[in-house]
């Protein structure tokens, strides 16, 4: 896990990418540079960025011996791999590695244009003072592959769940996502804990016969009890939170769902008039907030801001965090907030499609593109993504006129399926003009001896309701 920081000084990291055969160079080249914002948001200083295409991300180490002792040489390790005692292998094995040996010879040109960037920077990247303080890999390793790193650099080992798990960990603020995220950071953690783990054992049952249990299998046990004892408290929580969302489940709802730092929060913030954090890092916020649309319209639109998605996404946090992508379930309204300024926004689009539809948000849903931060876009760039989406909304929210655009947009998107009605209240029935306040727009009322006559603007069953109601 990382280092202790401190105000004072930042431990430095080395980022590594390892991308395989089916990984373009400009995909590559993204993916890292997502890796550096997230690395920097957990608090490093990036201090190099190196890569090396690989056939796959299996063996002992992700890396060809070449670029490992390259690494350690940077990191003041001895570049050799601490490994236990030889494996007897078959002949087929054999032939399957030294098969894997000749692909990766072939396999990478070393006059693309990125690596010769990586290669002219190389002897500034072996200053002392740049002596990294982890290596973080952009990719997911094994258990065995960290502890194998970590013997060859002699510093803390890293990969890109890890890095996600940790600033989940320090972004989690409500007690239902802190919970969510401590479940993830033990599933990451319980496959890991072999490497370091002792396997001594403790003597079993009452009279100490019997080999008993290692300490390697006393903290998985541990960690399995804590797992169920976590979901148990986040049962009873979404149980709660279940009758809450059903309370608000007949009234509009729109969420807003996209990339992290595309500009929701900020969004939300102006929408809502309500203090959502907004800042510049990747996953600032990781709790849904459902506020009401302000100046609040009536009927009440409701607004939530669900956590924002990235690329790799852990397929633990995924799970963790679907009943915090509920709201995206229920909400009558998709509006998928995009960074046009950012070159990658289709894969980022993309990624969000992938993760909605893995929570089972479909295709049925109304859904509107919102293009944000189109104050960093040229005349012809903005011109060209109104051509392509004539139907999506482009914005920026430092844009007051932007911000009313979008809300007059929302509530006239839920006024098409409503219907105006009459309604008469007599002055002797109690409660039913605050129902009728809450849940519809008066369009005009008219006071008279008997009671008062409205003219009301819903949705046909929240009128039949009102009406059956008070026998209206």
């Amino acid at each position: 896990m990382p280092l202790e920081m401190n105000n004072e000084k930042l431990p430095k990291a080395l980022l590594v990418g390892v991308p395989t055969n089916d990984v373009s160079d400009e995909e590559n080249k993204e993916s890292l540079e997502e890796l550096k914002r997230l690395v920097t948001t957990l608090g490093f200083e990036i201090v190099g960025v190196t890569f090396q295409r690989r056939p796959s991300l299996s063996g002992a180490v992700p890396l060809g011996q070449g670029k490992l002792h390259e690494i350690a040489k940077r990191t003041g390790g001895t570049g050799v791999v601490k490994m236990g005692p030889p494996v007897k292998k078959n002949k087929a094995k054999l032939r399957l590695e030294e098969q894997q040996i000749e692909e990766e010879e072939d396999l990478y040109d070393p006059a693309s244009e990125f690596e010769e960037i990586e290669e002219e920077k190389e002897d500034e990247q072996f200053d002392p003072a740049q002596k990294p303080d982890a290596v973080i890999f952009d990719c997911e390793l094994t258990p065995s592959q960290i502890a194998n790193l970590k013997s060859a650099f002699s510093v803390e080992v890293l990969d890109r769940t890890g890095v996600i798990v940790e600033i989940f960990s320090k972004h989690a603020k409500t007690r239902e996502a802190r919970l969510q995220v401590e479940i993830a950071r033990l599933k990451y953690l319980a496959p890991r804990i072999r490497e370091s783990g002792s396997s001594e054992r403790r003597g079993g049952g009452a009279g100490g016969r019997g080999a008993g249990e290692s300490d390697m299998e006393l903290d998985k046990r541990r960690i399995r009890d804590r797992i169920a004892e976590l979901r148990r408290e986040i049962a009873a929580i979404q149980k709660e939170q279940g009758t809450r969302r059903k309370k608000r489940s007949e009234q509009p709802c729109v969420a807003l769902v996209g990339y992290t730092n595309a500009g929701k929060s900020s969004l939300m913030r102006k929408l809502t008039g309500s203090e959502v954090l907004v800042a510049d890092k990747l996953f600032a916020t990781l709790d849904t907030t459902v506020r009401a649309l302000y100046p609040e319209s009536q009927p009440k639109i409701l607004v939530s801001d669900t956590v924002g998605f990235i690329r790799k996404l852990p397929h633990d946090l995924v799970v963790s965090f679907r009943s915090t992508l509920d709201e995206a379930l229920n909400a009558s309204l998709l509006l998928f907030v995009i960074d046009a300024a950012d070159k990658s926004w289709r894969a980022h689009l993309d990624v969000t499609k992938t993760t909605l539809g893995d929570i089972g948000v479909n295709d049925e849903t109304s859904s509107v593109y919102i293009f944000n931060k189109i104050d960093l876009l040229s005349i012809n760039e903005l011109a060209e993504l109104k051509k392509e989406f004539p139907r999506a909304q482009f914005i920026s929210t430092k844009n007051t006129a932007d911000i009313k655009k979008i809300y007059e947009f929302i509530r006239d998107f839920f006024e098409q399926e409503m219907s105006d009605d009459n309604l008469f209240v007599p002055y002797h029935v109690q409660g039913a003009v605050g129902d009728i306040r809450e849940s519809l727009r008066i369009i005009q009322e008219r006071f008279e001896n008997d009671g008062v006559h409205y003219t009301v603007r819903g949705k046909t069953e929240q009128i039949k309701k009102v009406k059956d109601k008070y026998g209206l």
